[in-house]
């Protein structure tokens, strides 16, 4: 590091990064943290840049491990990070672009240092770690003891309080990074963590009062989704090797966080990480994300979990109870649109799911929204492009899908909404479909995807779910969604007659041979019949509750009326089939009736008048 500028290669020889890890002490008053803190170099720009720089630092880390108990070095450059940010904000107001570049190049040697420190040693250790100073070996100072206390106070400080200026964009990214590593402690331990450096610090003492206000700065953070400053406003002139340490490094810390702590790589496909527009936004999201889900304290709740809770919107005025604590007010048109435009990102879609759940505030706002549509389109999107999803970012999907669809205003606005032009909905053309029609289209797509390929119960159950929550308020189907609601149940109808007959020939061949192992075929066949007998539930529900406003599914159930037919007389479905079987006998007779040879249109007609005829109490409610 220093003056000059570095490859990464070259750190493990830096003399000042030696130095600083080496047996010598230096003061917190040395001139060395100048020369120290002078560096740049083309900072790492991908995960893999930024995994090299680790790996070439690491030992200067683990030097730096062994010889902090007696040199306390750690200690001293903390203190002199420290002393620089109580004159940050004037800097800033200032614009003295050196002074913050050496503090924010400060904190990212802490920051590096802690990624190792956290790996390779347990909390008790690098509490301690934090408390050693320039004395005899192993020795530490007992006013120092809250020095980490006073690091984590300062970094959420730094986030809330010092303005976004393009000068101080990389600082704040690094402040928000470095928090993000110091909650990382738990992916090193099986066992949930009650008692952390995270409960120790943030849940109580001096870092509580700044809760709410973090919590805000970083939804702000989120919703405004500010780029990186432009080349000319760096600190440091750029090079000609594409050199400049700021804006590159803040780039490349947050692409490396979010590879480390995306959700993502389990489904059928690893995510790929998106070129990041905004890396304090995204690492904003993170943070606020990891706290959410902190686990409460043995005697205190997660505070920040409280306050993602119960914020209000700005245009609420009535007032906060006193029983609420944490609360704040933000506003959430800003929010809603913001939650639209990022749901690509998996982070995104966890924060959408938790705001959804657990903020009773956010759901109602949500539900109460005239464009829907453009919240539910890029969930539907995720979905129907499943194959290219991780698998966890499919199931938020899904959840949030199951969510709304509690809702019954949401239930019938949705078929309200007419879409044209779904661009990338490739199976078919769709000109003009409502919302509710295509969002049948799509779930009915993720069932068929996971029947042929990953074979996930949980998934078949929760798309059915939603499905089943919806039923009731079918209205004006698009007759390529009332097809694939009927195809869906021929597909179904055609492995339950699959494994039956290999149940059946498995038994006959157990008659002749008393050591070969047989499939569970029987618990195939249950699985099969659970999910044929919530298929026709849906369709029943509909037929109950909507039959005159949904002639194209009448029209496909008529179509495929043979289908039905080996379940009438099936002891698990038979209830559930009478009114199915109504309707098909009705509609066939009127149909009849009419004649031969009949047209589409002319076949729809006659729907229309016998769903007026039919006598709505002829069907049972099964709900």
């Amino acid at each position: 590091m220093g003056s000059n500028s570095s490859r990464i290669g070259d750190l493990p020889k830096n003399e000042y990064l030696k130095k600083l890890s080496g047996t010598e002490s230096v003061s917190e008053n040395d001139p060395f943290w100048n020369q120290l803190l002078s560096f740049s170099f083309p900072a790492p720009t991908s995960s893999t840049e930024l995994k090299l720089l680790e790996e070439a630092t690491v030992s200067v880390c683990r030097s730096l491990v062994v010889n902090n108990p007696r040199t306390g070095n750690l200690g001293a450059l903390i203190k002199v990070f420290l002393s620089r940010t109580k004159e940050l904000k004037l800097s800033a107001e200032c614009q003295n672009h050196i002074f913050i570049w050496q503090t924010h190049n400060a904190l990212f040697i802490i920051c590096c240092l802690l990624k190792v420190f956290i790996c390779e040693m347990s909390e008790e250790e690098l509490q301690l770690h934090f408390t050693y100073e320039e004395k005899s070996p192993g020795s530490y100072s007992s006013d120092a003891e809250d020095l980490l206390e006073e690091l984590l106070c300062c970094l959420m400080q730094l986030i809330t309080d010092i303005p976004l200026l393009d000068i101080t964009y990389e600082i704040s990214v690094e402040a928000v990074s470095t928090m993000v590593v110091f909650l990382s402690c738990q992916l090193f331990h099986k066992e949930v963590l009650r008692q952390s450096i995270s409960h120790k610090y943030l849940m109580r003492g001096r870092c509580l009062p700044y809760t709410s206000k973090l919590v805000k700065t970083l939804l702000y953070n989120f919703i405004r989704q500010e780029k990186p400053p432009p080349p000319g406003a760096h600190v440091l002139p750029q090079q000609s090797d594409g050199g400049g340490l700021l804006y590159g490094l803040a780039s490349g810390v947050a692409t490396g966080l979010w590879t480390v702590f995306t959700l993502g790589g389990v489904g059928s496909k690893a995510a790929a990480t998106p070129e990041l527009s905004s890396p304090l936004a995204n690492q904003s999201l993170l943070l606020l994300l990891v706290l959410a889900n902190l686990t409460d304290a043995a005697d205190t709740p997660n505070p920040y979990r409280q306050a993602i809770m119960s914020f209000k919107n700005t245009q609420d005025s009535s007032p906060f109870p006193s029983s609420i604590p944490h609360a704040f007010q933000i506003n959430f048109n800003s929010l809603y649109t913001a939650l639209c435009e990022q749901q690509t990102s998996d982070q995104a879609t966890l924060l959408l799911y938790t705001l959804l759940h657990q903020n009773s505030n956010v759901r109602t706002y949500m539900l109460a929204r005239t464009d829907m549509e453009n919240l539910v389109l890029p969930i539907l999107e995720i979905l129907y492009h499943v194959e290219e999803r991780n698998s966890h970012h499919v199931y938020m999907a899904l959840i949030i899908l199951l969510i709304l669809t509690e809702d019954d205003g949401f239930n019938r606005s949705i078929h309200e909404v007419i879409l044209k032009n779904i661009t990338w909905y490739s199976e078919r053309v769709l000109t003009e479909i409502s919302l509710g029609s295509l969002l049948i289209l799509v779930v009915i797509r993720t069932i068929q995807y996971n029947m042929t390929r990953t074979r996930d119960k949980y998934l078949h159950t929760n798309c059915l779910a939603a499905l089943a929550n919806m039923s009731a308020q079918f209205r004006s189907l698009h007759q390529y969604a009332a097809q694939r609601i009927i195809s869906l149940f021929s597909l179904l109808s055609k492995k339950h007659n699959k494994v039956l007959e290999q149940a059946t020939q498995s038994l006959r061949g157990s008659l002749s041979s008393n050591d070969v192992p047989l499939p569970d075929y029987a618990q195939d066949l249950n699985v099969i019949e659970e999910v044929i007998r919530m298929m026709l539930e849906i369709i029943n529900s509909c037929l109950t509750n909507s039959l005159h406003h949904n002639p194209n599914l009448v029209y496909a159930l008529l179509y495929k009326r043979d289908l039905f037919e080996q379940f009438r007389t099936h002891p698990s479905f038979q209830d559930i089939m009478q009114n199915i079987d109504l309707v098909i006998t009705f509609f066939s007779s009127r149909l009849l009736q009419a004649g031969a040879e009949l047209s589409v249109e002319r076949v729809l007609e006659i729907i229309k008048q016998g769903a007026v005829a039919l006598p709505k109490d002829r069907l049972k409610d099964y709900g």
